[in-house]
């Protein structure tokens, strides 16, 4: 059964929340409302009535002391209520955390757990003479973000009529599939492969789609493969992998290629092979070089260009892990999600260096352009000042619940930034110096090792995110694209990793980037030839996702 519970401020309690919403609109859409109040509603999903009760009377979604809590609806004295809640297949923290509480609190066991669910949406119930043009304008620039978010609005007069809204749950249907499908490249035309490629967001270029095609028609290929008991076409599974490995997210193309340009001071036409090997591996071999001979603390570079983040010396027992990378695209298209899954995803790399590394702070640069912006916005952009604050929060929330402070950091304004925000994300973390007897800095997979993923369950959001930042923003950019970070799960999963690598329990390690388990499993795969990975087990969030087996045999080269 379903069932809401609604949670609200008691009358002698200030709403804070609500305050700062009607400020927000007041203050970036220009909008005077009279107040705004907010209800906390809980879809609740596999709870009999006796246990819904039970959960009500022993406080499990709401306190005693702030709160009213009813299983009927609780808005009154508004002009308009609005309610916003994740759209399906999106990550819902609050929901998540919800459904564990649930689970403490009633004893429910492991099996009893994974068949209750609760989905969390905010209830705005605005004072204010404005009509239903305004309030639209309110739920689509302020209160909801529709990549992720479903938004219903009733004006005071609707409600009389039929109070309350639908009992929606967020969820997906129907059973997970092990299927893999095979992709007929051999007989699409080039438009149909480039037509293939954007709708599933491969970002893969015409002549990378040709060469993937042309590999699988190698007679000897065809043989190899008839020979393992595999389809002379690729699989989706094997696209999907070529297209997050190629992409410019993982392999850096731009960086790596070979640019031609004229130099505007000499007028002369001068030929650069790798902007990454010739100024930036190039510039770092030189300084180490010159630190090595001359320096006074001689090349204190560890680790640089071969990990997950770069290791220098500090002291005598201690070493310093520094990473900072960009979350652009996702910050674009959902602000908070893409900074808070920024900020948590430069905080794991540090972690999958070497043999781990102890968080220590984070830092960060933003640039927008001006959130005083006036002009027409391209369809899907969301207007700067929401991007700002969006990011700001997103970053604020992904430190703070991981209990990682910011230290530092700096915002710049220009127009330019106007399609595309920049969003860096940096975390400094300490290692050992020796991890269970060898250089923390070091490590390797060994053939026999098991492959072991912990952290969040698998879901919608996230997939297709490497190919996804490869790609120029445009109205069909995917909403799934962007993952929802959860630093909750993230710190319980740090405390773990931080005590399994000072009792030596594992040989390597790295993090689920956006280029998921083919990445990373493959990336330390390089170490021990191969690997075979049954993507049956990977938990998921909910059913309805394709998942099969996946494997790297160590008789047969990348």
């Amino acid at each position: 059964m379903l069932c809401r519970v609604e949670v609200g401020l008691k009358s002698h309690v200030r709403d804070v929340v609500g305050a700062r919403v009607a400020r927000k609109i007041a203050n970036e859409l220009g909008i005077a409302t009279d107040g705004v109040r907010v209800i906390k509603v809980f879809t609740l999903e596999g709870l009999d009535q006796s246990e819904i009760d039970l959960a009500v009377e022993r406080g499990a979604l709401h306190d005693p002391v702030l709160h009213e809590v009813s299983l009927q609806p609780l808005a009154s004295g508004f002009d308009w209520a609005v309610e916003v809640g994740f759209r399906p297949g999106v990550t819902d923290n609050e929901g998540r955390t919800a459904q564990e509480t649930l689970a403490i609190v009633l004893g429910l066991d492991k099996a009893r757990m994974e068949s209750v669910k609760a989905y969390v949406a905010n209830q705005y119930l605005i004072s204010g003479d404005l009509d239903r043009k305004t309030v639209e304008h309110v739920c689509k620039d302020l209160l909801a973000n529709e990549l992720i978010q479903r938004y219903e609005f009733k004006s005071a007069e609707e409600w009389s009529r039929e109070p309350g809204f639908e009992a929606r749950a967020a969820r997906v249907t129907g059973q997970a599939s092990d299927e893999v499908a095979v992709i007929g490249l051999s007989s699409m035309s080039d438009q149909e492969m480039m037509d293939f490629s954007r709708a599933n967001t491969l970002a893969l270029s015409l002549e990378e789609l040709r060469t993937i095609r042309d590999y699988y028609q190698q007679p000897e290929i065809m043989e190899s493969r008839k020979n393992d008991g595999l389809p002379a076409d690729p699989t989706d599974a094997e696209i999907e992998v070529l297209a997050q490995t190629w992409s410019e997210h993982c392999k850096h193309k731009i960086f790596s290629s070979l640019i031609t340009f004229e130099n505007a001071e000499t007028g002369k036409t001068e030929v650069v092979d790798s902007l990454y090997k010739t100024y930036i591996q190039g510039s770092t071999k030189a300084i180490r070089k010159r630190n090595a001979e001359s320096g006074p603390y001689g090349d204190y570079c560890l680790s640089v260009f071969k990990d997950n983040a770069g290791v220098i010396k500090f002291s005598e027992s201690l070493n310093v892990c520094v990473k900072v990378e960009t979350h652009n695209s996702p910050s674009a298209l959902d602000p908070y999600g893409g900074a808070l899954t920024g900020i948590v995803g430069v905080n794991r790399d540090p972690m999958g260096t070497g043999m781990g590394a102890n968080l220590l702070c984070n830092t960060d640069v933003f640039c927008f352009a001006s959130p005083f912006h006036e002009g027409e916005l391209p369809p899907r952009l969301l207007h700067p000042r929401r991007v700002f604050e969006g990011v700001r929060e997103g970053v604020e929330h992904g430190g703070n619940k991981s209990g990682i402070p910011t230290v530092n950091g700096s915002i710049v304004f220009d127009e330019r930034y106007l399609g595309k925000p920049l969003v860096y994300c940096g975390t400094v973390g300490t290692m050992p110096v020796e991890v269970a007897g060898r250089p923390s800095e070091d490590k390797a997979a060994l053939p026999g090792d098991a492959i072991v993923m912990c952290g969040g369950r698998i879901g919608k959001d996230g997939i297709h995110g490497a190919t996804f930042s490869s790609e120029e923003l445009h109205e069909g950019s995917p909403a799934t694209a962007v993952q929802i970070g959860d630093p909750i799960t993230q710190r319980k999963m740090y405390d773990f990793l931080m005590r399994a690598r000072d009792k030596g329990l594992y040989n390597a390690i790295t993090d689920n980037g956006a280029g998921g388990l083919s990445s990373s499993v493959g990336e330390m795969a390089e170490d021990c030839g191969g690997f075979d990975m049954d993507l049956a087990k990977a938990p998921l969030k909910y059913d309805g996702l394709k998942r099969g087996r996946f494997s790297f045999p160590r008789h047969r080269s990348a």
